[in-house]
């Protein structure tokens, strides 16, 4: 091969990783909640037109912190979300954060599960319990006999819901025009200029557990940084198509699914498809944040796995029987303000 060529190839499969980086970017931030549009509703559609601007900071945000954390976890050799914020926060802070961090993760799975009732309750006109009991002895299974591959449906899943969100903004914008610039807000407007700060906070630190070691993987800074403005960039287009689809949804805020109430209005025809990307979508979230709590849990306290799990199972189903807007409502906003010091850390880290 000439030396040309060589080169060539080189950035060839350089840009080869940073587009897998990128792809496991927005599959790590694409959780539930952001598959059922509840989220979206929450940080930023229900405070109208401000929504469209904090979506396109949120964008910006998540290129440059998203960029900055994994760039800091390749230099320092983290290996993990532990080493990471002792580093940032400090030996002592760190431990702190660190078992908060498991809070919020076991909350978070509580958040997933009961989106899965909610989806069987709302959409399949089934019972809530029936959803969060059948969502439980799948979760379970799979987590004792094989994980790895479940968690690869996100590679159908996300996809297709990027396409779904995609196609429905468009018909939304044919149907409907460009209504959702003078979107009127339902809440105070002043929360929604801090939304975007909250919603990439949180959503960076539950990130952490798979961004920090891919990044240690990664093989060079270059890598990094395309592969984070290319899934910044994904993301910020998502959360805008979203926020477009479901802002053309009367009384959008009284759904706990407003993704899929959007759907059925707009294309009935893919309604029964849409649903089940998004219990797809809910499921490996929740099977994917009972295998890491476990793991991590299972290392700290030395006890049977079988153990862990089934006591983890039953605290996660516990916390779900809230109800799922409830849930998304108060939790993710306060995990989003303590988030903030994360935030704050990782800006003036150098």
């Amino acid at each position: 091969m000439l030396k040309g060529e060589e080169g060539v190839a080189i950035v060839k499969r350089s840009w080869l990783s940073a587009c897998q980086i990128g792809a496991v970017y927005v599959g790590t931030i694409v959780g539930a909640g952001f598959a059922t549009g509840k989220e979206i509703v929450q940080f930023f559609t229900q405070y109208g037109w401000i929504g469209l601007i904090t979506i396109l900071m949120s964008g910006f945000l998540f290129i440059w912190l998203g960029t900055k954390m994994m760039l800091i976890s390749k230099r320092i050799k983290a290996n993990s979300y532990k080493e990471f914020n002792e580093y940032l926060f400090g030996m002592s802070a760190g431990t702190v954060v660190n078992l908060f961090m498991l809070v919020i993760l076991i909350c978070v799975g509580a958040v997933m599960l009961s989106g899965a009732g909610a989806v069987f309750e709302e959409q399949l006109g089934w019972s809530f319990q029936l959803g969060l009991l059948l969502t439980v002895v799948l979760s379970v299974c799979v987590v004792l006999f094989g994980v790895k591959g479940l968690v690869g449906v996100n590679v159908i899943v996300v996809p297709v819901m990027i396409i779904f969100s995609f196609i429905i903004a468009g018909n939304s914008i044919a149907e409907n025009g460009l209504s959702f610039l003078s979107l009127d807000p339902v809440k105070d407007s002043l929360k929604g200029w801090l939304a975007p700060f909250m919603y990439v906070s949180f959503n960076l630190a539950m990130a952490q557990p798979v961004l920090v070691p891919l990044a240690t993987e990664a093989k060079d800074d270059w890598v990094i940084k395309r592969g984070g403005f290319i899934g910044g960039l994904v993301l910020c287009f998502i959360l805008l198509t979203c926020h477009i689809s479901i802002a053309s949804l009367p009384e959008f805020h009284t759904f706990e699914i407003p993704m899929a109430e959007v759907v059925k209005l707009s294309m009935l025809s893919f309604f029964g498809i849409y649903v089940f990307v998004i219990y797809g979508e809910i499921f490996t979230s929740v099977v994917s944040d009972i295998f890491g709590l476990q793991r991590q849990l299972e290392s700290m306290l030395n006890v049977s796995r079988y153990l862990v799990t089934v006591v983890l199972v039953s605290i996660i189903y516990m916390i779900s029987q809230i109800g799922y807007g409830s849930l998304i409502e108060h939790l993710y906003p306060f995990f989003g303000y303590v988030s903030m010091a994360f935030l704050v850390l990782l800006v003036v880290r150098k």
